[in-house]
């Protein structure tokens, strides 16, 4: 009979994902939970930060660019090397503030470096009254015809529903991991 070595346990996969979305849009509070770090004193990124978030079968290498009107214009020079997206938007924001992270998904789902990649896109504060449910966004956002054959997810969220937040992201490793699936170009 054979038993089983004590030895450390294989490593987790690790991927590089880049994660975009308006200033205010939730993302590093949403990273700073998954994390186990306190909330406490979050300001807006300036620039980008980047931390490791693991998971159970999985540690994600997030680049959290900020989303500042200044620094957006920079995102691209951030994508290259990147294996999915995560697209955080404040789904209780302006008409305004929802149609510049319109803009901004278009542009994402259409880059060059970004276009095969799988998105997870994150309707934030959904415990906000004047939040909008995912599928109002996926209408609002033209998801459908835009992202067709492309591998992406979108899901309600709120730093109050943590585990909402983790299952969200272990589907999105799903994606990560099925790397045998090549999307159609749009």
């Amino acid at each position: 009979m054979k038993y089983l070595s004590n030895g450390p346990p294989p490593p987790r996969p690790e991927y590089d994902v880049v994660c975009i979305g308006l200033t205010g849009a939730g993302k590093t509070s949403l990273l700073s939970r998954l994390c186990s770090e306190g909330s406490d004193g979050i300001v807006p990124t300036t620039g980008f930060s980047i931390k490791a978030v693991p998971f159970p079968n999985a540690i994600l290498n997030v680049k959290e660019l900020g989303g500042a009107d200044n620094i957006k214009k920079y995102w691209s020079r951030y994508y290259q090397g990147s294996q999915g997206v995560v697209f955080v938007l404040d789904s209780a924001s302006s008409d305004e503030d929802l149609e510049a992270a319109r803009n901004e998904l278009h542009s994402a789902l259409q880059h060059p470096q970004l276009c095969t990649l799988p998105f997870l896109i994150l309707a934030n504060h959904q415990d906000k009254p004047a939040a909008r449910t995912p599928n109002q966004v996926k209408k609002y956002f033209e998801l459908e015809p835009l992202a067709r054959g492309k591998r992406w997810i979108l899901e309600g969220s709120t730093t109050d529903n943590m585990e909402a937040v983790k299952e969200s992201f272990g589907q999105f490793i799903s994606l990560l991991e099925d790397k045998d699936t090549e999307p159609a170009r749009i």
